[in-house]
């Protein structure tokens, strides 16, 4: 009995050996498709403004999809946003693109080619962030009367959610204030110029705010439960805004430990159904592998959760995206 006991244990250390090495196969099958050739060709990835958290999420990604797709050169387009986005992706005019859910939703409404679009992945949520000088008279959005508003870009989300804002309000986004079209990359040098008030949503920080906390200062307007509520009434798209606020971390020396009542609505990366699935799935894989490594620089990409990433509501998912989660479901 005392000379089977060393090898029935010698046998238990093999057997445990080869169930860790199945397990790391297992994982490694998971996360690299080690048999595939990595596609190639040429895709079109419509951003933002460069300013913005699109265009230096786009910019980061392109360098990952780099190291996993040497052969898959990737054109970065930049746009005035959400809106411009999603047509461009329904059109053929790119293939992947970023976009708040509520600009989605409204052009399913009726946009060209919106019945073809499919999603990827819900990445971040963007945060509305109304802006003012920190001497400024204006206290809540109703004090916009008559004000000089920078609303955004014309096909941007911006556009789209500050118009409702202002409606939810009281107030005629073309009457009742003076409309400028800035965005993120020219409304905080006009803040206390031509501008009294700019709105701005994006993901926290916002580089284009985070710069302008470094040599002036401004603040925040808040937008509180009770416009959140008025806007729900509207139903459709504005189902997606929920009630939050701007932590006290995103622009500490603004802030000074204040969080800010806003409203978020969650993007989403999308693209259209008769994008190839091979090149969905790689893509996707590489969204979620490379959080951490984007996360360090874009902070507001250390959201993207796999488990979350798979509710692209209001689209279906694209097939490639789909085989890549369940090709990682427990």
């Amino acid at each position: 009995m005392s000379k089977l006991l060393p090898r029935v244990g010698h046998r238990r250390v093999l057997q445990s050996a080869s169930v860790g090495v199945m397990a790391l196969g297992l994982l490694l099958w998971w996360l690299l498709p080690l048999e595939e050739e990595p596609p190639g060709g040429t895709i079109r990835f419509s951003t933002g403004t460069r300013a913005g958290v699109y265009y230096e999420y786009g910019d980061r990604l392109r360098k990952e999809l780099a190291k996993d797709m040497p052969d898959l050169e990737v054109e970065l387009l930049t746009s005035a946003g959400s809106q411009e986005n999603v047509a461009r992706v329904a059109t053929g005019k790119a293939d992947f693109t970023i976009a708040a859910a509520d600009a989605v939703e409204t052009y399913k409404l009726g946009g060209e080619g919106a019945d073809r679009l499919r999603g990827v992945a819900r990445l971040y949520d963007d945060y509305v962030q109304l802006v003012v000088a920190p001497n400024s008279e204006i206290r809540s959005v109703a004090d916009l009367r008559g004000k000089r508003v920078a609303i955004g870009l014309p096909d941007s989300g911006v556009r789209l959610i500050a118009n409702r804002v202002l409606r939810a309000a009281g107030l005629d986004p073309e009457h009742d204030i003076t409309p400028y079209s800035d965005g993120i990359d020219t409304g905080p040098k006009q803040l206390g110029k031509k501008l009294d008030a700019f709105f701005w949503s994006g993901g926290l920080p916002t580089d284009g705010l985070r710069k302008l906390a470094r040599t002036e200062l401004f603040r925040f307007i808040p937008i509180d439960a009770g416009l959140v509520a008025e806007l729900h009434r509207e139903r459709a798209a504005t189902r997606y805004y929920r009630a939050t606020s701007i932590p006290e971390s995103a622009y500490p020396t603004i802030q000074k430990g204040e969080a800010v009542p806003t409203i978020a609505v969650s993007n989403l990366l999308i693209t259209r159904r008769d994008m190839d699935p091979e090149l969905t799935e790689w893509l996707t894989r590489a969204v979620i592998r490379s959080r951490d490594r984007i996360g360090a620089h874009v902070h507001s990409a250390q959201l993207v959760d796999l488990r979350t990433a798979i509710y692209t509501d209001p689209l279906s998912l694209h097939e490639g995206a789909r085989r890549y989660y369940r090709s990682v479901k427990p």
